[in-house]
C-alpha cells in the first residue's frame, strides 16, 4: 500500500469538513476510541452536532489514509475496556492541520469584527 502524497502546503487541506474538524478537535487532548470521539463531539458542540457511526468511521478512514490521525497500539486494561475498541490519536500533521484551521477561523472572525458583524462577539 502506497502512502498518500503530502500536501505542499497545509492550506491545500483547508477548509476542513465539519466532521474532520470536530474529530481533530476531539482528539486534541488525547487519544479516544470511536464512541468516545462521538461523545466528545456532542459535548464540544453543546449538543448541536451528533455524529453518527457512518460519518465518524468514514471520516476516520479518510483521516487515517491522509495521515491526520493514527490508530494507537496501546490499550487500556482489558478489565476496564472492550478489546475490540480501536483508539486514535492526532499525528504531527494532524496537529498542524488543526492549528492551521483554527488560525483560518480566527482570521475570519477578525474580519467579521472589523465589519462590526460578529453576531454579538466582542474583541
Amino acid at each position: 500500500m502506497s502512502t498518500p502524497a503530502k500536501p505542499d502546503n497545509l492550506r491545500d487541506l483547508l477548509p476542513l469538513t465539519p466532521a474532520v474538524f470536530h474529530i481533530l478537535l476531539a482528539l486534541a487532548d488525547g487519544e479516544k476510541h470511536g464512541y468516545g470521539i462521538m461523545q466528545e463531539v456532542t459535548a464540544i458542540s453543546n449538543g448541536a452536532i451528533k455524529m453518527g457511526p457512518g460519518t465518524l468511521y468514514g471520516s476516520i478512514k479518510r483521516m487515517l489514509e491522509s495521515q491526520l490521525i493514527r490508530e494507537t497500539d496501546e490499550r487500556p486494561d482489558p478489565a476496564l475496556d472492550d478489546e475490540r475498541r480501536r483508539y486514535y490519536e492526532l499525528t504531527a500533521l494532524g496537529k498542524r492541520v488543526l492549528s492551521a484551521e483554527l488560525q483560518r477561523m480566527e482570521s475570519l472572525l477578525n474580519v467579521a469584527r472589523t465589519k462590526r458583524f460578529a453576531g454579538g462577539l466582542s474583541s
